[in-house]
């Protein structure tokens, strides 16, 4: 087609030293606080945003993006409804994939793992401090649902912003924290020729849950 670019020969060649197995920190959180402190430094748009993939029942995928909220050797924490597409995709498959996509480092860390809820109390910690537009609006949409209209949207946030008299909106309790317990986490390096650096820790049972180091060919 006229003014179409032609994809196959859209590339761009990556120019880093690479990631080698000296370069690694001794263990994943260490080296993601590395990247993230990179990938913050580098005032990249929103570097905690990240693309959470699920499966239903049926092994269908999907995927979006959201932002992080928290992360600590226990894994990474986001929110949403419950009752949004994810959440019922994870109450009966809960295992999900993220991908942090930090191109202009290039580089990308992917990890998969075990889906679990966090507490009441956790995730009262991460409503709170949401400025009162968006706990508004988390409160007002019912997330994932057919709506005739953008006006029936706002609608229902101007009535709840009325009924509530600038009072502090409770959690609702459909809406929460979802931590990523790692199993993986890839650290994805561009590399010239595409040969590309891919070093990945996964966890190892057999060895009480400790971690081993695998590079992966790209």
């Amino acid at each position: 087609m006229d003014g179409v670019p032609d994809l196959s020969r859209m590339r761009r060649d990556y120019e880093t030293r690479g990631l080698r197995e000296d370069d690694l920190a001794p263990t994943w959180v260490e080296q993601f606080d590395r990247w993230f402190a990179d990938a913050v430094a580098a005032e990249l748009p929103e570097p905690n945003a990240v693309v959470v993939a699920t499966a239903d029942a049926d092994g269908a995928p999907d995927a979006r993006i959201v932002l992080v909220k928290g992360y600590d050797e226990h894994g990474f924490v986001f929110v949403t409804s419950y009752a949004s597409a994810k959440g019922a995709q994870l109450a009966v498959n809960p295992r999900a994939a993220l991908v942090f996509p930090w191109h202009a480092l290039q580089r990308q860390v992917r990890v998969t793992g075990r889906v679990q809820r966090v507490g009441p109390t956790a995730s009262d910690d991460l409503w709170d401090p949401r400025p009162r537009g968006a706990q508004l609006a988390a409160a007002a949409s019912l997330q994932s649902t057919p709506v005739d209209s953008r006006e029936e949207l706002v609608e229902r946030l101007r009535r709840l912003d009325a009924d509530t008299h600038g009072e502090k909106l409770p959690r609702p309790e459909v809406w929460g924290g979802y931590r990523v317990v790692p199993d993986t986490v890839e650290f994805w390096q561009g590399g010239a020729d595409r040969l590309h650096d891919r070093l990945r820790f996964v966890r190892d049972d057999a060895e009480g849950g400790g971690w081993v180091v695998q590079r992966l060919a790209p």
